[in-house]
């Protein structure tokens, strides 16, 4: 039987850590009783060596990139028991959806936006990247994510001037995403309607900004460093949160350039 992608496996075992806390209310929380509870709920009923082989990498990887840590207080220190760091209480606060689980952010993703496999596939990497604690590698990768989305929504507006016969303002198809981002403003600053396309209008003000500034800013400030840490993972963690709703804003502007 093959096992399930490693994403599933790290979801799973990130939803039974949010049950025992839970039903512990911060009490201590042991290994063994985790891993037999992650070995009924995951592991099927005649055996698998490969697939609990590839829950005790997911487990332990759990600690590596700082969600777990070891021993319970200064008393009692050692394995087996362990606690969630601040990291991992925060990734629990919305488990079924925080980037540390891939798989959760995906779905939640793809209930808010539809994406290129061009633009998916930097976001799976930039994921990767986070879940293995590379915050700078995963900086650049969301944010070539969210200009990729920006370049084919120029296409896309593009794609409506000529359409509509009318002259395509040359930034649009300028190499630097910049300057293509700063003219879809105009163009959306202009054409947007306050009253015909308010949902739309309000949206488009409220998020952006943003879309066109923080996951790019980061990945700039990872690409052209001028320190040892030019981000951090809050600032990748932040790029990652908000990556969802811009994408579905891009979507209803996508839409918005059909049309029109």
């Amino acid at each position: 039987m093959p096992s399930p992608p490693k994403p599933t496996i790290r979801e799973g075992l990130l939803t039974l850590v949010n049950e025992m806390e839970a039903n512990r209310q911060g009490g201590n929380l042991e290994q063994s009783t985790l891993l037999n509870a992650a070995s009924q709920r995951l592991v099927p009923a005649y055996g698998n060596r490969e697939l609990e082989q590839a829950i005790l990498t997911q487990w332990q990887d759990l600690f590596r990139t700082g969600l777990l840590a070891w021993g319970y207080d200064l008393n009692n220190p050692n394995p087996p028991l362990f606690h969630l760091t601040e990291t991992g209480r925060r990734a629990l606060a919305n488990a079924t959806r925080d980037p540390s689980n891939p798989a959760g952010y995906l779905k939640h993703l793809e209930a808010r936006a539809t994406v290129t496999v061009v633009t998916r596939s930097y976001l799976v990497e930039g994921l990767d990247c986070y879940v293995a604690g590379l915050y700078k590698a995963a900086a650049v990768m969301v944010g070539a994510a969210a200009e990729n989305i920006v370049l084919e929504l120029a296409n896309s507006v593009v794609a409506r001037f000529d359409y509509q016969d009318k002259r395509v303002p040359k930034e649009l198809k300028d190499w630097k995403v910049r300057t293509v981002t700063t003219a879809l403003t105009k163009c959306f600053d202009e054409s947007i309607d306050k009253k015909q396309q308010r949902e739309l209008r309000e949206r488009y003000e409220s998020y952006w900004s943003a879309f066109t500034g923080q996951p790019r800013t980061v990945r700039n400030d990872a690409g052209h460093p001028v320190s040892v840490d030019p981000v951090t993972p809050d600032t990748v963690h932040a790029s990652l949160l908000v990556f969802p709703e811009l994408a579905g804003l891009a979507d209803a502007l996508f839409k918005w350039t059909i049309n029109v």
